[in-house]
């Protein structure tokens, strides 16, 4: 694929972006009036920290409005307190480690946490870089860049199963979740950060009454994460490789050359299909659709979870997410991460079954020609394949390329495209540095 032209465009559009949100957020140019998402009462929580019916979550109530500055180190500060749990042990970067791109931190498929610090989570943790762009969740998605008649189905949301709307929805669940942080309620939350080491600070940038209003207080709180994670420096500062190969300030190798051209290839890997490679409208990929997709990876014996035969994680229809239970036709889809920084993950996919990136790639290669690779054998011998989604949902599976291989056909990726795969996933990680002029295109 040749380099696209290359504008600044695309990230400097972001921050100016990522500014302008955060100062409507905070009621700077709209005074107070109600914006964006309303709060979901339903939430676990809500009620007790005073939210009802029809209050905005944007809309300025604060004594002092932050500035974007105030709210990020905040944020910041808030990321690494594990004041926010009710262990007192477990910090939101607990889980999500700055230094492995805000991924898990280790190479367990499932995090410790809860009340105790000591119970096991479900999924895999996502990474919560790029995900500044991430649209809400809609059942039914339409593309703005050629027919927007075609309804591409789930699309959108944050966390695995999309149930998290925007970054303070996905701050909020893991506060109450029993597997995370594993809080009764808001008022929890609140009471613990007014004792603990960020209560001056949030006071310095909300108003010295701050923590008078319980439900005012939380919001801060979400306030502040949200607006953290949405800083362009740490969260999407775009300093690959790849980001320099776009601004014609690098040059990959013939391995990365090769994997991006089998990235691409729709005959070959066809990534590209659910992980978009190129620059759009003046800004950088994602490397994600936000799209879903069944693609029927093994159960993972190391989750607690799965020590119960009858349990399955189902992403959009359940259990986790309950609004779409009735809806078979989603059961077994999880959202399409982005595969920004995915070489600096331990763990892949939903349940962290692949603990190296090389078996990742190669499982998209064999899993319908090499079955007995990846699933496990029945008493009687034969390969038991998509072990972990229940017969009446394999229907469901992905089977566009390179999942349409049949037996006598030979797999879509041979052993050096899945290197060279890999060897270009590698240029996706931050922190490259680029030469300092520009080269000719």
């Amino acid at each position: 694929m040749p380099a696209a032209p290359f504008t600044e465009r695309g990230p400097r559009a972001r921050v100016t972006l990522f500014a302008t949100r955060v100062a409507l957020f905070a009621g700077i140019a709209v005074g107070g009036a109600a914006q964006e998402t309303p709060r979901d009462a339903t939430a676990p929580g809500a009620a007790a920290a005073g939210a009802g019916p029809g209050r905005a979550f944007y809309a300025n109530r604060f004594e002092k409005i932050p500035s974007v500055a105030d709210l990020t180190a905040v944020g910041r500060a808030l990321f690494v307190d594990p004041a926010l749990s009710a262990s007192g042990r477990v910090a939101c970067a607990t889980c999500h480690s700055p230094s492995r791109a805000f991924g898990p931190p280790n190479a367990l498929p499932v995090q410790r946490a809860g009340i105790d610090g000591r119970r096991p989570g479900r999924r895999a943790v996502p990474s919560l870089m790029y995900a500044e762009d991430t649209p809400p969740f809609t059942e039914h998605f339409n593309d703005d860049d050629g027919d927007d008649s075609v309804d591409q189905g789930p699309a959108g949301g944050r966390t695995w199963d999309g149930r998290a709307a925007s970054a303070h929805a996905q701050a909020r669940l893991p506060l109450f979740s029993p597997f995370e942080m594993a809080n009764a309620d808001a008022g929890a939350v609140v009471a613990r950060v007014a004792r603990g080491a960020e209560a001056r600070r949030i006071r310095e940038a909300f108003g010295g009454h701050v923590f008078d209003d319980p439900a005012m207080a939380f919001d801060a709180v979400l306030l502040a994460l949200e607006t953290y994670q949405q800083d362009p420096g740490e969260f999407y500062p775009y300093t690959s490789k790849y980001d320099a190969w776009l601004r014609h300030r690098a040059t990959l190798s013939p391995a990365e050359v090769r994997g991006l051209n089998a990235f691409n290839d729709p005959a070959r890997g066809n990534c590209a299909r659910c992980h978009p490679s190129a620059m759009r409208r003046g800004a950088f990929p994602q490397f994600t659709d936000h799209g879903y997709a069944a693609l029927g990876v093994p159960r993972n014996d190391r989750i607690p979870a799965n020590a119960d035969p009858a349990y399955h994680d189902l992403g959009l229809c359940g259990p986790l997410r309950t609004d779409l239970a009735q809806h078979s036709e989603y059961c077994g889809l999880f959202r399409t991460p982005t595969l920004r920084n995915v070489a600096t993950r331990t763990v892949f996919f939903h349940n962290g079954v692949m603990t190296r990136l090389e078996d990742a790639v190669r499982f998209y290669a064999q899993r319908d020609l090499r079955a007995a690779a990846w699933y496990p054998r029945q008493p009687g011998g034969a390969i038991r394949p998509f072990d972990d989604l229940p017969a009446p949902y394999q229907r469901n599976l992905d089977r566009g390329a390179p999942f349409d291989r049949r037996a006598g056909d030979g797999p879509a990726l041979n052993d050096r495209d899945v290197q060279d795969i890999v060897a270009f996933l590698g240029t996706l990680t931050d922190g490259f540095v680029a030469d300092a002029a520009p080269e000719k295109p």
